[in-house]
């Protein structure tokens, strides 16, 4: 069978990372140290080092020293939020987190992907959004492109290929609706 993925011919033209290397640099290094050993209940101090690296932190969020962000610049938590422990936050484009919501521990937020069709395997990115209220459970993957509206939850050790609508639990591999979170009742 011939081989048609090119590696060689590989590249990121069009895609910027929004600083510079050198300042991508300084933050894996803050990241793998002043943030990744900090003690468990200094939130403030993690939300602290997030704002200082372009970071969007809304008041109150608590955040896990062992979550990672690959650019922070590119991410929004509103209020009230909770980040849980391997959280990673792949964000190639923006990842944007409302309030009151939870992404629990291994979830892992993936903004970039490649073209499968394209010989050059070429970089693609597109934005994560998490809407209020939303829970991305436990060791979930989200796709790029993808949106959980408010109230919205991704069951645990489910793929997200597509968005959630508003109020439904999805679950399993890939997400499919199970069912509603509230009665429509209460979401009134």
């Amino acid at each position: 069978m011939k081989n048609l993925i090119r590696l060689d011919q590989y590249e990121q033209a069009g895609y910027s990372r929004g600083r510079s290397g050198a300042y991508v640099l300084l933050w894996w290094l803050i990241q793998g140290t002043l943030f990744r050993f900090s003690l468990h209940n200094m939130y403030a101090w993690r939300s602290f080092l997030l704002r200082l690296f372009g970071a969007n932190i809304g008041k109150d969020v608590l955040i896990r020293s062992t979550a990672k962000f690959t650019y922070p610049w590119k991410v929004s938590i509103g209020d009230f939020s909770w980040i849980g422990d391997h959280v990673q936050f792949y964000s190639l484009d923006e990842i944007e987190v409302g309030s009151h919501c939870v992404i629990s521990q291994n979830a892992y937020l993936c903004t970039g992907s490649h073209k499968i069709n394209d010989p050059a395997f070429s970089l693609e990115v597109r934005p994560i959004v998490i809407k209020d209220g939303a829970w991305v459970a436990s060791d979930v993957f989200v796709y790029p492109g993808v949106i959980l509206h408010e109230m919205a939850v991704a069951a645990a050790r489910s793929t997200v290929l597509k968005s959630i609508p508003a109020n439904e639990i999805h679950a399993g591999y890939p997400a499919q609706y199970l069912r509603e979170r509230f009665a429509k009742e209460v979401m009134a």
